[in-house]
């Protein structure tokens, strides 16, 4: 077991939120939404500028998340292949070293019947049925989505099942993290909010920040402005979120979400007073997250699913001991180094995993060239989406359909897409990007076998119309209040 502060045992508090897009954080720049909790932890520790999710959405990611490994890696593809436990967790390695592990709230794991790790789970929110979300396995002649046009006829002030939810979870992770003590044993809490995610509903005081009418209205989102390339209209089309608002709803949408991300930057402001009050703050390693981003309109599309850098991006900020205070790192990093961040903080054997730690990059000169990777296999896609990033370059592989390649330096908007220009420098981006793709998977193969083990599925589930019974936007909140 490693030691933290003044040889003491080491402790790690990650926070995880869901659905708060990289950008929409005063740390970050943004001139609109309000986190000062957030920015004071970036403030006291590290910012990772450029991290990205393993997949923009929240089953897969999550799975990525506590394995650090890639979901082709583990067969966590979809929205309806829920981590179970299998293969081991950073979780499992920690609580063999004899840590403490304790989760509150959302986890998007198949059940708390599996072992996935953690020594007790608290307030959890596990997939739908053990099963979640099966419409997205079908993929080939998908049916309509009717779940799409929730996200723009709730928006507004008010408690919904998420705030109430989140505001548990607080409270109880605040409690137990005032309760410890400096000489008890090395811990872990993992907490994990609901918001920022829709339902576009939010406490009226946090609301009450920000005027509708003054908000920025999405990027790239006039019709001269939207992809052609055929996979982001067929999941526009699939996810059509943005046909059900209307001028005065989309910013009222947009100023719904910054009211949640500043409703859960109090929940983060009330989890750091508490360890503040517990006096282990010294030995203590705070990482913040979230598992994939939001578009909030860009380019006429809301939620995820898409390489964008909205959807894709997410916040990360380390603070802890031995951990520079007020850096920025530019560095592409992932969720996928999670694992490998917690493993090392408790000397916990995992081998073999593709990430780095986090505390070793956050010291360490920025390195633009290396990769970050993402991957997309869930509902609404016709193939394979796998993203490679490094440098300023973002090229995108869609199996079977032409690529995608940004230059995030000259067009961080993501306007302008290269992915047929003709010219030498794009043609050599192209080409890197595809070798670093085949440096990590075979696109092709990996298509093909998530495809496979979803057919496999459909049928292990009753067949397409037992698949279609699962038309949902967003789990509900659990009605539990703890576990034994």
């Amino acid at each position: 077991m490693r030691e933290g502060s003044g040889g003491a045992p080491p402790n790690l508090l990650v926070i995880v939120s869901d659905e708060h897009r990289r950008d929409a954080m005063g740390a970050m720049g943004h001139g609109v939404v309000r986190t000062p909790h957030l920015d004071r932890l970036a403030a006291e520790g590290t910012l990772f500028t450029n991290a990205v999710t393993p997949s923009p959405m929240c089953v897969p990611a999550r799975a990525a998340l506590a394995t650090g490994r890639h979901i082709h890696a583990t067969g966590h593809w979809d929205s309806a292949a829920p981590y179970d436990g299998t293969p081991r967790s950073w979780m499992h390695a920690l609580r063999d070293r004899g840590a403490e592990v304790v989760s509150f709230g959302k986890l998007h794991f198949r059940s708390g019947e599996d072992d996935n790790g953690f020594t007790r789970e608290v307030l959890p929110m596990h997939v739908v049925g053990g099963h979640g979300w099966t419409i997205g396995l079908l993929r080939e002649d998908p049916p309509p989505f009717a779940g799409a046009a929730e996200l723009a006829a709730d928006i507004g002030a008010g408690e919904t099942e998420y705030s109430r939810y989140d505001r548990r979870i607080a409270a109880e992770a605040a409690d137990w993290l005032a309760a410890r003590r400096p000489d008890a044993g090395p811990w872990a809490a993992f907490v994990s909010f609901v918001t920022p995610h829709y339902p576009l509903r939010a406490p009226a005081e946090f609301l009450a920040l920000y005027d509708a009418a003054r908000m920025p209205l999405p990027h790239a989102a006039s019709p001269d402005e939207l992809s052609d390339h055929p996979e982001i209209r067929r999941l526009a089309g699939f996810y059509d979120y943005q046909r059900h608002f209307t001028g005065t709803s989309l910013k009222e949408g947009i100023a719904a979400y910054f009211a949640l991300v500043s409703f859960m930057d109090a929940c983060v402001g009330s989890l750091l007073a508490a360890l503040d009050a517990s006096g282990l703050g010294g030995q203590t390693h705070v990482l913040y997250i979230s598992d994939h981003g939001e578009l909030l309109g860009d380019h006429g599309l809301w939620t995820k699913q898409v390489m964008y850098e909205a959807s894709l991006g997410v916040p990360m900020i380390l603070k802890g001991p031995g951990i520079p205070a007020g850096r920025r790192v530019g560095t592409p990093v992932s969720l996928i180094d999670v694992a490998p961040t917690a493993a090392g903080l408790f000397g916990a054997g995992m081998e073999g995993l593709p990430g780095r730690p986090l505390t070793d990059l956050a010291r360490e000169p920025d390195d633009p060239g290396r990769t970050a990777f993402s991957e997309y296999h869930d509902g609404g896609s016709s193939t394979g989406t796998f993203m490679v990033r490094w440098s300023h370059w973002k090229y995108v592989h869609y199996v079977g359909l032409p690529p995608q390649l940004f230059d995030l330096a000259a067009d961080p908007g993501e306007v302008r897409d290269l992915g047929r220009d003709a010219s030498e420098a794009a043609v050599a981006a192209r080409a890197e990007g595809l070798r670093r793709l085949h440096a990590i998977c075979d696109p092709e193969k990996v298509s093909a076998a998530a495809f496979a083990d979803q057919h496999r599925r459909i049928e292990a589930l009753g067949g397409r119309e037992a698949c279609r019974r699962a038309d949902f936007g967003h789990t509900p909140a659990p009605l539990t209040t703890s576990s034994p």
